[in-house]
């Protein structure tokens, strides 16, 4: 007789968690039991209150869905054992498990984790990757423990960090392989073909990606212009990157790097246009080394723009002093 299904109960918040919910429900030995997310809150410029991407899908896919507060209440934890799962897989859930909950499934508590453990634990890997110049990201899959992406290893795979990678696309990229990469682990890891191993303890190779906050992303002009390259694409979208421009916060959108400095100190703006691959502009602005070239940019209050519109917006920018 064939074996029956695995129960798993799923828990995730976010859209990079939506692609390995859509897998194991698409996965014929696999049972979804229930789903826990995070609860509705207000989001948005009208701070509507919104529902968690991850309730919408278990939704729609007619799955029963919990929103505890705290997974220290009590019947929270009761719902989860009611469940009786053989996996609880927990991608981006956006709270601490404690112990008891970690007990409760008959195989293995796996989390999904969008980095290269022990490189980048924490909450923001993926940027912290980028902004690092890291050549490679990827996925592991762990068991949890109780320390933060402490765990031991289960599997990991890799992908390479495009030169003009962001946040976004490599969010993407990283969310559909973790979903694949996680549907192996769940029947490599039922049928005895894998065994979770310890991540290295060399201190050296342990990094930490904190939460990220929204004046993380204000720019340095005295970091390289590749730095600023890679701070500006690391968080798009968000928090996004910023400095001042006559009292008024301006975003930087995007842009690249150019080696021709050409004596511009850091946080000028320079008069000259300059071309790449990712676009134009006619003005530059100095860095600690070399320019930094925004093509799209946005001002308190104001659409965002490219950078010939901005100028066309504000022709006294050039010649001015950022930050």
């Amino acid at each position: 007789m064939p074996e029956p299904q695995a129960r798993i109960v799923f828990m995730g918040t976010p859209d990079f968690a939506v692609p390995t919910l859509h897998a194991l429900i698409d996965a014929p030995d696999m049972q979804i039991a229930g789903v826990v997310t995070q609860p509705d809150r207000p989001a948005g410029r009208g701070r509507a209150v919104q529902m968690p991407p991850v309730k919408q899908a278990a939704l729609d896919a007619n799955l029963p869905v919990i929103q505890p507060e705290t997974l220290r209440d009590p019947a929270a934890v009761d719902a989860l054992r009611a469940w009786e799962p053989d996996f609880l897989v927990v991608v981006a859930f956006g709270q601490i498990l404690r112990q008891d909950v970690l007990d409760i499934p008959r195989i293995a508590p796996v989390n999904v984790h969008a980095s290269l453990l022990p490189r980048w634990r924490g909450a923001a890997p993926i940027q912290a990757a980028i902004r690092a110049g890291d050549p490679y990201s990827g996925i592991t899959t762990m068991v949890m423990d109780a320390g933060l992406d402490t765990g031991p290893i289960l599997l990991q795979d890799s992908i390479p960090i495009a030169p003009d990678e962001t946040g976004q696309s490599l969010h993407d990229k990283l969310a559909h392989l973790g979903a694949d990469l996680l549907v192996l682990t769940l029947r490599w890891l039922r049928a005895g073909s894998i065994s979770p191993h310890p991540q290295p303890a060399n201190e050296a190779l342990i990094t930490y990606a904190p939460q990220l906050k929204k004046e993380d992303g204000a720019i340095d002009w005295t970091s390289s212009a590749e730095a600023i390259d890679r701070h500006v694409r690391a968080f798009t979208p968000w928090p996004g990157t910023y400095t001042y421009w006559n009292g008024k916060r301006l975003k930087i959108l995007a842009g690249f790097p150019h080696g021709a400095a050409g004596g511009v100190a850091p946080g000028h703006v320079a008069g000259v246009r300059i071309a790449g691959a990712r676009g134009d502009a006619p003005f530059a602005i100095g860095t600690g080394s070399g320019v930094y070239v925004p093509t799209r940019l946005q001002l308190a209050g104001r659409q965002p723009v490219d950078a010939a519109e901005f100028l066309n917006g504000a022709p006294d920018f050039t010649g001015s002093v950022l930050g």
